[in-house]
């Protein structure tokens, strides 16, 4: 499974993947808006977004990349890694 994840803390990007790859599954991590955002998240299968850490752009950006696709969107308002556990715990397994 292909996770992209929008938003989060720069200090927690290893955590993160590390985190994806016990439940086998790909991360990418994106925790600001670069050049590019827009053409890099692909087509995932999960698309996380930790709303209290992203801009309004990077999350317009993240949802209009999906749009038409079969991705599945869950939004956290927590960055943390408890969260993102749940998340995965419940849409991974």
């Amino acid at each position: 499974m292909s996770v992209v994840i929008v938003g989060g803390n720069d200090c927690m990007v290893r955590r993160y993947k590390d985190l994806c790859k016990e439940y086998q599954c790909q991360a990418k991590v994106f925790t600001q808006m670069k050049d590019g955002l827009k053409n890099k998240i692909g087509c995932p299968d999960l698309l996380v977004l930790f709303t209290s850490t992203m801009s309004h752009k990077m999350l317009r950006y993240a949802l209009n990349e999906t749009k038409g696709q079969d991705t599945i969107v869950a939004r956290s308002h927590s960055s943390s890694m408890s969260a993102l556990r749940s998340i995965l715990e419940e849409h991974a397994s």
